[in-house]
């Protein structure tokens, strides 16, 4: 597979049109598994197909359990300068619950480990909305997030899907579902609690110190180009998206052959303003109103001036400097505020 990454890179080297690359994401799956020669491989591939910035951010996503002094040293070594680490609870009993490999006692001692190991960017992921009689131990998961002092903090909600073993236990009253409103309150404490601590709400699942910001996630919710590599990674160029093909044998056969097994889809102007309102309206930085006018010649505020007016005066919205805004309030309700803004008439 790792050859197999690499190949990939080589035979898209020309799939980006930016000068240098910016950040670097290893995700999906368990990266922190490669060992040290292959993901040396990977790194000197693409350091060969590609001019990356001095101070590219470069990131490797890794579970408590892979996160040994050992692995640490070893990634310290490595171009890999961010960890994002999914702890996703502090809780022994919620651990068990979603099935997770690594236990409490891993989960708070990771983080101390790797900022002795000397990486000091750090993100950690957190999942809120868990099934529990009160909020005891989400207030718990919040304060030993604080106690690891990591600059940037991840928080999503707990979703069941139909198809998967939990949302066959849920369909079969073996456990129980997801309670939005339990999930909401959870949130806004999550929101009040991290913002007192000094981080900074600047999309809605994302939370940083200092401005400092996850360079690459901020990269998809600002419309920037990007190249995903191996199965299952997208792809987006401005005017299309590139969708590499889950199966592992299928993507490893099509490489061996010199192909790329993917599926590519064209994006109308309606798809490229829907996508800007998706992403957009998330963040810190707003909706640009003017910004859709210029581009693609739409003016949202004349289509949606019912909806708009409706929303403002709910305090869901601002608009500041043509600029939309979700607030406080307006980010329980993000979905419904987005799917109502989005252009249904393909332009």
């Amino acid at each position: 597979m790792a050859d197999a990454i690499c190949t990939e890179i080589k035979l898209r080297r020309d799939y980006l049109d930016t000068p240098r690359l910016e950040t670097i994401y290893f995700g999906g799956g368990t990266p922190s598994l490669l060992t040290t020669p292959q993901l040396a491989r990977v790194f000197d591939t693409i350091y060969q197909c590609f001019s990356v910035d001095a101070n590219a951010e470069v990131t490797l996503e890794a579970n408590p359990d892979d996160l040994t002094k050992e692995n640490l040293r070893r990634l310290r070594g490595s171009p890999v300068n961010r960890l994002s680490i999914g702890i996703q609870s502090f809780h022994e009993p919620h651990l068990r619950y979603m099935n997770r490999v690594h236990n409490a006692v891993e989960a708070e001692n990771c983080v101390k480990n790797a900022q002795n190991a000397g990486f000091e960017n750090l993100t950690i992921d957190l999942i809120y909305g868990i099934p529990h009689s009160d909020h005891s131990a989400w207030e718990s998961d919040l304060q030993k997030a604080l106690a690891c002092q990591v600059p940037h903090i991840s928080a999503y909600c707990l979703t069941i899907e139909p198809q998967t073993v939990f949302g066959r236990r849920v369909k079969q009253q073996k456990m129980p579902n997801v309670d939005e409103d339990f999930g909401a309150v959870q949130f806004e404490m999550l929101v009040e609690t991290l913002e007192v601590a000094g981080y900074e709400q600047y999309e809605i699942s994302n939370f940083a110190q200092n401005g400092q910001y996850a360079r690459h996630n901020s990269g998809y919710w600002l419309q920037k180009h990007y190249l995903g590599v191996g199965p299952s990674a997208h792809s987006f160029n401005g005017h299309s998206r590139h969708a590499n093909v889950a199966n592992n044998a299928v993507y490893l056969k099509a490489i061996s052959q010199g192909e790329i097994a993917q599926t590519t889809e064209n994006l109308s102007t309606t798809d490229q303003i829907n996508d800007y309102l998706l992403t957009s309206l998330r963040t810190r930085w707003g909706t640009d109103l003017a910004y859709i006018r210029n581009r693609w010649q739409h003016d949202l505020q004349a289509t949606n001036s019912a909806y708009l007016q409706k929303a403002l005066a709910s305090n869901w919205l601002t608009l500041r400097e043509n600029t939309l805004h979700l607030t406080k309030p307006g980010k329980l309700f993000a979905d419904e505020i987005t799917a109502a803004l989005l252009v249904i008439n393909r332009l």
